[in-house]
């Protein structure tokens, strides 16, 4: 008996290592533009048949342009938050939806940085089992001292 237990866990822990984590977003409202409304998927690209969608403005040119481009920081440096952005990319590689996921202390701020993401127009759509699908990713950040930080 004692010989088992170990011997059944080992064999679990060997199947969960050949199963495949698929998180599936989902959506409540209409959303234009989507492929398959019950297909959508939050990817991790830690899983090798899923790689999330790939901007082609890179991080850090999106933390310089929010920095820029949000007027609402401008004249206030101490000013400190945290948010989160959500992006529904469609399986052709187009942005269905960008809202705000975690609202900060400010609408304002909230709208603006919507704004910046919206622009961010061209993408590689992501992809399950090297299909592409409709997917989400989410971009948190943090204003510390009047500064946008992506995380």
């Amino acid at each position: 008996m004692k010989r088992i237990f170990p011997l059944i866990t080992f064999i679990q822990l060997s199947l969960l290592s050949y199963s495949q984590m698929v998180a599936k977003v989902e959506i409540k409202e209409k959303i234009d533009g989507i492929c398959d409304v019950k297909n959508v998927y939050s990817l991790f690209p830690m899983f090798g048949d899923q790689k999330e969608a790939i901007c082609s403005v890179p991080d850090s040119i999106i933390e310089e342009r929010l920095n820029k481009e949000v007027e609402f920081l401008k004249d206030k440096p101490k000013y400190n938050d945290k948010g989160m952005v959500s992006i529904i990319i469609n399986c052709k590689g187009e942005v269905v939806q960008c809202k705000i996921d975690n609202e900060t202390k400010s609408p304002i701020l909230d709208e603006q940085v919507v704004n910046v993401f919206k622009t961010l127009t061209s993408w590689k759509p992501g992809k399950l089992n090297d299909k592409d699908v409709d997917s989400m990713r989410l971009w948190s950040f943090e204003v510390k001292k009047g500064k946008i930080k992506l995380q």
